[in-house]
């Protein structure tokens, strides 16, 4: 496919594909629309997270500067788009924590539909120094800042129970080192991670920092389920919270080689599976976890079928039961971002489509979030990344899309 640029902040409409698709004796039109949400420029904007009011209006969150965790501009964006129009509302500072990086929001609106802002605040320029905070708002939808009503960080202590998992896979990640066929740069990556593993047993203050949010909030039985994740360790854990934000406690961790950034999903009978993504050796696959306690305790972090270049993905129980992913299908790059459905809970994925494609090397996009609407349509944002210009694009399209012929397999 080929990207065709425009100027200055009229959205750019790349595609819109057409075809009819039969459900039952509707025909309903398939479609896919594709716009940015402000023009590209040369600031890096990356790790969007969108979500639905209750009056339908959408709020879409990344971070902005000029660089990462290394550039203490950086700070939240946001911006809104009400129902009906066909255009985003002017970007807005969502928050900056001044002379600080702020990274990785992730949104979640509550019962009540208030607006929860989960993010990273860079201490001390690495990913280990990250403070997690959360803030929470009742006046979010109209036009501008949000007001914010309350704001406090994160405080999680993983004790002796959390060191104790730990330290159990610890045989099995030094046989991982001495796997037959892993390069001298993969061995280099496993050593890095059992070292995490040692430090985090021996420093109180690397378990407590470093926590990053990333995807989504999941409930299950009334639990708030906040997945997290740790660079350092490279690997993930569940930030737990049974009275709905007022307090929270960790999980167990979620060990594997190299498992980060999770994706929760929740099956009829109660049971949590995380898919993250794959920093660690071949094969690049989204690797998947378990829980049969509500997040509490968790199996060893496996390959999955699906292809992960190590990059952010994410997977979503829809209302008909039905799962979704999207995240990038390759094991090398981020020049293509695919949508899968599954009608049985991640077992097998029967369609398959491309949302974005290019040349290796000629585009990057990655970092995707992903909600199913009230009126039944799906809203994607992503990273979008060509020539040295960055923005974060939007698609609307429907279950009958997904279905219709000429899927990618």
């Amino acid at each position: 496919m080929r990207f065709q640029r425009a100027s200055g902040w009229v959205c750019w409409w790349v595609w819109l594909v057409a075809a009819l698709a039969v459900s039952g004796s509707d025909r309903v039109t398939s479609t896919l629309i594709s716009e940015a949400i402000f023009a590209p420029e040369a600031r890096h904007n990356h790790a969007s997270c969108v979500v639905e009011a209750p009056d339908g209006t959408l709020l879409v969150a990344w971070f902005n500067g000029s660089g990462e965790r290394q550039a203490d501009d950086v700070k939240l964006q946001a911006s809104r788009r009400r129902p009906g129009s066909r255009s985003w509302e002017p970007r807005f500072t969502l928050w900056d924590t001044a002379g600080f990086p702020d990274c990785n929001p992730s949104l979640h609106v509550d019962a009540q539909g208030r607006l929860w802002l989960f993010h990273a605040v860079i201490l001390a320029n690495t990913w280990e120094s990250t403070l997690l905070q959360a803030r929470v708002s009742a006046r979010w939808r109209t036009r501008g800042p949000v007001r914010w009503d309350g704001m406090e960080p994160v405080l999680l202590a993983p004790g002796e129970e959390f060191l104790k998992v730990l330290n159990g896979h610890l045989p099995r990640l030094q046989q991982e080192h001495s796997r037959p066929g892993l390069t001298s740069r993969q061995r280099q990556e496993v050593s890095e991670f059992i070292e995490g593993i040692h430090l985090g047993a021996t420093n109180r203050l690397y378990r407590r920092l470093g926590w990053m949010p990333r995807a989504h909030l999941t409930t299950v039985a009334g639990r708030w389920m906040l997945p997290l994740y740790h660079d350092g360790y490279s690997i993930s854990m569940v930030a737990l919270s049974d009275d709905q934000g007022r307090s929270w406690r960790p999980s167990a961790p979620l060990v594997g080689v190299g498992n980060v950034q999770p994706s929760l999903t929740v099956r009829r009978d109660g049971s949590v599976v995380a898919w993250m993504r794959d920093n660690g050796p071949p094969p690049q696959r989204l690797l998947r976890a378990e829980s049969r306690d509500r997040g509490e305790t968790w199996t060893t972090a496996v390959d999955s079928e699906i292809p992960n270049p190590g990059s952010g993905a994410e997977v979503r129980v829809l209302r008909s039961g039905e799962w979704i992913f999207i995240g990038n299908d390759l094991e090398n790059g981020r020049h293509s971002l695919a949508v899968w459905m599954s009608g049985d809970e991640g077992e097998t994925w029967a369609f398959r489509r491309r949302l974005a494609e290019a040349q290796a090397g000629q585009g990057s996009f990655s970092y995707p979030s992903i909600l199913e609407a009230r009126d039944g349509w799906f809203h994607a944002t992503w990273s979008e990344a060509i020539g040295g210009q960055e923005t974060i694009r939007h698609a609307r399209f429907n279950r009958a899309w997904i279905r219709s012929a000429g899927l990618d397999h």
